[in-house]
């Protein structure tokens, strides 16, 4: 295994890896060690108290983040006649129905968020092999499904972030850009906690939220204090 290398171990020179940080000194942490030479990415990584083999202890939703992710995403959206025109004036990259589910199925997938209107999930239910593991399938229970097709594409291009859980309870999401100011950053966190506490199955039994870090693309992690976030 490799050692970490100089700037990597200077980031975490001062991190108390033990310590559960503050969210606020945590944000401050992560910045000040973000020294890449690109914009890195600020994420959050949870660990919950849900088993997500059980039906009533599946985690997902979707987060508007307050200051978005700062990443420019590219919206897709399944959608005819007059929606598809909603659309295409709300910003949407791509616009199409069967054209656009032949050309998914042919693999050709240029885009980072896909939505569709009820109408057309027959059609695009086709594609749920494709779209299914790359975690791009459209769904009602996180607004990708929806005749408010205007809304749900601008959220998207602003920066609305969906979150699942994945095996042993994990939650990870891209919160915001090292370039973020620490308010920004501390304030779009905690939005994200907000959205996930409100996506609590009825299943969870426990402590909820069990340990939480924050970290940057190339840094070292900070451990955060889950009371900090206003969450349990």
């Amino acid at each position: 295994m490799s050692k970490p290398g100089k700037r990597f171990r200077a980031a975490a020179e001062p991190i108390d890896h033990e310590k559960l940080y503050a969210i606020e000194e945590a944000v401050k942490l992560v910045k000040e060690g973000a020294k890449a030479k690109f914009d890195e990415t600020i994420e959050i990584s949870m660990n919950l108290g849900v088993d997500p083999r059980h039906a009533d202890q599946m985690v997902r939703g979707v987060c508007a983040l307050p200051h978005g992710s700062g990443r420019k995403l590219r919206v897709a959206v399944f959608a005819k006649g007059a929606k598809a025109e909603e659309a295409k004036k709300a910003g949407a990259d791509l616009v199409g129905a069967e054209d656009l589910v032949e050309q998914v199925q042919k693999g050709v997938i240029e885009f980072d968020r896909c939505i569709a209107t009820p109408d057309m999930m027959p059609l695009v239910g086709r594609l749920g092999k494709v779209l299914g593991p790359r975690g791009l399938m459209p769904n009602p229970k996180v607004g990708t499904v929806t005749a408010d097709i205007g809304p749900a594409v601008k959220a998207a291009k602003g920066g609305a972030v969906e979150f699942r859980v994945e095996k042993a309870g994990l939650i990870h999401a891209g919160v915001g850009k090292a370039s973020f100011s620490e308010q920004a950053l501390v304030e779009n966190i905690r939005a994200f906690a907000d959205a996930v506490m409100k996506a609590k199955p009825s299943g969870a039994k426990g402590t909820f939220m069990k340990k939480i870090a924050v970290t940057s693309t190339m840094g070292p992690g900070v451990k955060v204090e889950p009371a900090s976030l206003g969450s349990g």
